[in-house]
């Protein structure tokens, strides 16, 4: 066997193409991360109780000095290939290393636990008194020692093989908190470049058969173009204009997947036309060719790629029955899409002119007019614009990168960067590379966590939170901060700069999406410890890291990887899951430093045992499992474990005894038979930030006189015998977000006769609450931090009270199917703070609100983002 030295002189002059600084940037942020561990004061404690002190704090000074080392290696292209393989090294070294602290912290912990459970008399406090300590201490003294020798090699290589070593650089990251205002997503107003593309796609709409190649009732109109050229904002300009309104009297828009799953289409455009949710069977079928029938509609299809014609003749067969004159607007990278579905020659997108791409280069990379400043910059500006290709997505990307830099060094830089050498013919990889190199350390590990997710995924804040949580990804908090304020702060950053698509602020969290242009990159950045396996992409890297499943039938007995270092399993799409016994026995048995087991869709009736020895695992979720019966009692001794999802486990007959023995615990979510839950054992976890309660319909009580003092997200779904939830300040004094769904005899009111709730929300969701008749007065305490107030499906609620005008900070309203409501309250001018209102399935109220004629409209016409539904006998009028 060759050794890492050996290997390394062999290759010094070859090349290769990676780009090492951002390797670099995140190995110095996990060794701050070791070396900020070490220096915490429980390990301290710890390390002196066991006698590994010394080892530890001269493993912490051989962190100090390897990242020195990497600061100051110099990234030459001739040396590339050497140095890739020097970092891969020191990465593997720094696994390990949170690998021994991990079993350090579990240690700690599992003695925490276990002196909590004795009198006072018997307890001790020395740390592992329950075990032996002077095993265990020569365990990890050996481990430690074995890192600090390993770690000492690796600066050895750099002397021996010659990497070229720079004058010391301070390398600092400005993590100064920047306040971001952030909003619904919204596409551009005016798109440069392209007011004739626009007119020709308007015209090919408005007439029927304009070139006389078509004659079919409902003609199919192709956009083609690579991506970045701009596809979706044109076809989305085109959407929108007012003559399109005066020509149609139905409009779908559509997101098309890659894998276009024709149910998924077919859903789609039924919510679109008839604004609910529904399962596609015939009879919905059946429903929406009779509704197109009688509409002469136009459907805009996004970003297809399906080149399967069987599954576009299923559509069109569906869609072909709207009336003469409907059309199909479908935007596409590939040619020979458009020659299958158009029914006329395809409109090819072409890059934007020379002088459009300056102007639109203008206008970000300067403020207003400023360029008449710096004319030593116009010239090499123009240059850099050519290198853009005319494709709005690089030209936009680059341009924010130089606002408002001045300096001539820094454009020339720019204009000089070996990014724009990369292979391929893909010119928006190079703008993002440029933008993802200049991110700090910890967003560039947090952004690869994308890699694993297919196109088209919708996030949730929450759920990336928590799986970049169980990583270790996120820097430490504040005073005062949790976890998820770093993580939201981390999206904010990321869709500042552009990273993040259809971005959704909901108050307290967020749905986004990430561009496909986006996701090509995260993969290309990621390949070797992340990988997303389905049809296309099967062989699973040696070393990998992270790994997750988006097709079914990918899990047979065959599946295997050399790695023993997974420490991600995941099933990020929903319906998507686990059945393979032989798959979960390998999960548990043979990837021992798991951190995140997502076991969503699976089918397995009972976990293994050995799952309660995985000490390392963070993430554990057996979400929609409707065949697990049992949930074994030692998963409750997982004392790292920060989410245990068990919503949707319909047949659980109880929940595992020792819940509160999960110290770390932030997510819980629960399903189960039971009539009262541990509420005693989920009051004393004490790290509890949200709590999903769901499908509970045996339960009838909730958290009555208990406190649950760090719980920030509370959500009850579907508990039918449930009839009240009395909510304060005492009892929930972190309380921001509550969203309380589908629970038939629940009445809000019921409760608070003698309680001040005194409550500060932030998000409010009730949905599908028939007892909601107004709005519950106690809601009227967060007048001053309420930021989105959501009613949906409340069939029976009939007003709005007059003070829902005094929350002066609520930004999002919704009001979705209350038939029965039909007045606003009367000073709903007065909240200035509103950008975005929806209401919708309400006929009366919806007729009080149409645009210009509704006698509401004086006083909502200041809102930003406004969405009426109009009344069927408008429509038709």
């Amino acid at each position: 066997m060759i050794d890492l030295s050996t290997f390394l002189s062999l290759h010094l002059c070859c090349s290769f193409p990676i780009l090492i600084p951002m390797a670099e940037s995140s190995l110095s942020f996990i060794a701050d991360s070791l070396i900020a561990k070490i220096s915490s004061l429980h390990i301290y404690e710890a390390s002196v109780d066991i006698g590994v002190y010394v080892h530890l704090q001269a493993f912490s000074e051989s962190l100090l000095s390897i990242k020195a080392c990497l600061q100051k290696v110099d990234f030459e292209k001739e040396q590339l290939y050497s140095t890739q393989l020097f970092l891969r090294e020191i990465k593997h070294v720094l696994y390990d290393a949170q690998n021994v602290l991990d079993e350090f912290e579990y240690e700690i912990l599992r003695n925490e636990v276990l002196n909590s459970h004795v009198n006072s008399i018997t307890k001790v406090t020395r740390f592992f008194s329950t075990s032996n300590p002077f095993v265990f201490g020569l365990r990890m003294a050996k481990q430690i020692k074995q890192l600090d020798k390993r770690l000492y090699s690796c600066k050895l290589q750099v002397d021996r093989c010659g990497l070229r070593i720079i004058g010391a650089v301070a390398i600092r990251e400005n993590r100064r908190k920047r306040r971001i205002q952030s909003s619904c997503y919204s596409f551009p107003h005016v798109i440069i470049g392209r007011e004739e593309d626009k007119e020709i796609i308007i015209k090919l709409l408005m007439y029927q058969n304009p070139y006389g190649y078509d004659h079919q009732s409902v003609s199919v109109i192709p956009i083609v173009g690579m991506e970045g050229l701009g596809k979706t904002a044109l076809a989305h300009s085109v959407f929108i204009d007012q003559r399109i309104d005066q020509s149609f009297s139905s409009k779908i828009w559509v997101s098309v997947t890659h894998g276009f799953h024709i149910k998924q289409v077919i859903a789609q455009i039924i919510q679109y036309v008839t604004c609910t949710l529904v399962e596609v069977d015939e009879q919905q079928i059946n429903l929406l060719r009779n509704l197109l029938a009688t509409q002469k509609f136009l459907l805009v299809l996004d970003d297809v790629w399906n080149e399967d014609p069987l599954k576009w003749d299923e559509l069109r067969n569906l869609i072909s029955s709207g009336m003469e004159g409907s059309k199909i607007l479908f935007t596409t990278r590939s040619r020979s899409v458009a020659s299958m579905m158009g029914t006329i020659p395809s409109y090819t997108l072409k890059g934007l002119s020379t002088e459009d791409s300056w102007f639109l280069f203008k206008k970000i990379a300067f403020k207003e007019g400023e360029e008449k400043k710096f004319s030593d910059l116009i010239k090499i500006g123009r240059e850099i614009v050519n290198k853009c290709g005319g494709v709005p997505l690089t030209i936009t990307s680059v341009g924010r990168r130089l606002f408002s830099k001045y300096e001539i060094h820094e454009w020339e830089l720019m204009r000089d960067s070996e990014f724009w050498d990369l292979p391929g013919d893909n010119l928006i990889l190079p703008a993002l590379r440029l933008r993802y190199h200049h991110i700090p350390p910890h967003l560039k590990q947090c952004f690869e966590l994308f890699s694993l997710y297919p196109d088209d995924f919708v996030f949730h804040s929450s759920e990336v939170a928590s799986l970049w949580a169980a990583l270790g990804l996120l820097p430490s908090p504040n005073k005062d901060e949790t976890l998820i304020d770093v993580a939201n702060q981390c999206l904010l950053e990321l869709m500042s700069r552009s990273f993040l698509r259809k971005f959704v602020n909901f108050g307290t969290s967020y749905y986004f999406q990430i561009h496909d242009s986006v996701n090509d990159l995260t993969r290309s950045i990621a390949e070797d410890d992340y990988h997303m396996a389905n049809t296309n992409i099967q062989k699973v890297p040696e070393n990998v890291q992270h790994l997750s499943f988006v097709e079914d039938d990918l899990l047979g007995k065959s599946f295997t990887t050399k790695s023993i270092v997974v420490r991600t399993i995941l099933f990020p799409s929903e319906g998507v899951g686990a059945s393979s016994e032989a798959f979960l026995s390998m999960c548990v048995s043979r990837y021992k430093y798991l951190r995140i087991l997502d076991l969503s869709d699976s089918t397995y009736e009972i976990l293994p045992l050995f799952t309660g020895k995985l000490r390392h695992l963070r993430f554990l979720s057996l979400e929609r499992n409707e065949k697990i019966e049992r949930v074994p009692d030692s998963i409750c001794k997982l004392y790292n474990l920060q989410v245990l999802n068990l919503v949707g486990c319909t047949k659980l007959e109880k929940l595992p005894k020792g819940l509160i023995n999960l110290t770390s615990l932030r997510q819980l979510g629960i399903t189960t038979r039971e009539s009262a839950l541990p509420e005693n054992d989920i009051a004393n976890l004490n790290s509890l930030e949200i709590l999903n309660i769901e499908s509970c319909e045996n339960l009838e009580s909730l958290f009555v006189g208990v406190k649950l003092p760090t719980l920030r997200t509370l959500t009850v779904t579907k508990c039918g015998s449930l009839e009240s939830l009395p909510l304060d300040i005492n009892h929930f004094p972190q309380l921001e977000t509550l969203l309380v769904d589908n629970c038939e005899y629940l009445d809000l009111t019921n409760g608070y006769d003698d309680l001040n709730s005194n409550l500060r929300l932030k998000a409010i969701r009730l949905h599908s609450l028939p007892q909601l008749l107004t709005m519950p007065s106690w809601l009227q305490e967060s007048i001053n931090t309420l930021q989105s107030l959501i009613i949906a499906d409340c069939k029976n609620l009939e007003v709005l009270p007059e003070w829902l005008s005094t929350l002066s900070f609520l930004g999002s309203f919704g009001i979705i199917n209350c038939p029965k409501l039909m007045f606003l309250p009367n000073d709903i001018h007065r909240l200035t703070a509103l950008g975005y209102l929806r209401i919708e399935g309400c006929p009366e109220l919806c007729r009080k609100c149409q645009p210009q004629v509704g006698e509401y409209w004086p006083k909502i016409s200041h809102i930003n983002q406004i969405f009426i539904d109009e009344p069927e006998d408008l429509k038709q009028e």
